[in-house]
């Protein structure tokens, strides 16, 4: 028996070293590499700072809408719904998203939401929509805003991250930024 318990023993306090205070130190020093230290994307505006790399909460008809999260948006606890596509309590909270989307954007089919705009990401915390999803809310802001929709549009393609290499994924807009340079316009 001593034979199995003093290795467990030694393999458990090396496990403890490493994944307790090696590794994080190594992620720490790595994260030192990148820029603001790790720290995310830093936006300062009327005063107050934001992350962007962090999704906010926007619902208001003259701002473009972010993805709806599972956890508030709170960065301290990320995680999705967990609940399958079957789910009944899922299905009555996307039902209740596409409605609400429906009402707030007259003259836009069901069939024309994009996923995202009523789906949770996996991590609750998505800044970014694609460009069919700020496309699809042009109409309703230049409403609100009494500005051309050429104008928006215009908006939303100077705030367009371009994939990666001109290749790798899809073009996408950080609602964030957007909806500063909106407050701007």
């Amino acid at each position: 028996m001593t034979t199995n318990i003093f290795p467990a023993i030694k393999l458990t306090i090396v496990t403890l070293i490493f994944f307790g205070v090696v590794y994080p130190a190594m992620i720490w020093a790595i994260a030192q590499l990148a820029p603001n230290n790790g720290q995310g994307k830093v936006i300062n505006a009327d005063g107050k700072k934001y992350y962007a790399n962090v999704g906010q909460k926007f619902t208001e008809d003259k701002f473009f809408w972010s993805r709806p999260s599972a956890v508030e948006y709170n960065a301290a606890g990320s995680g999705g719904s967990n609940k399958g596509p079957s789910n009944p309590e899922y299905l009555a909270i996307v039902q209740a998203r596409i409605d609400t989307f429906l009402v707030h954007n007259p003259g836009i089919d069901k069939k024309d939401i994009p996923v995202e705009l009523v789906t949770a990401s996996g991590s609750g915390l998505d800044p970014d929509i694609s460009l069919k999803a700020a496309w699809v809310q042009v109409k309703r802001i230049a409403a609100v805003r009494k500005a051309s929709e050429d104008k928006i549009i215009e908006l939303v393609n100077a705030n367009t991250e371009k994939p990666l290499a001109g290749m790798f994924g899809p073009g996408k807009v950080n609602v964030l930024s957007l909806n500063l340079a909106l407050e701007k316009l």
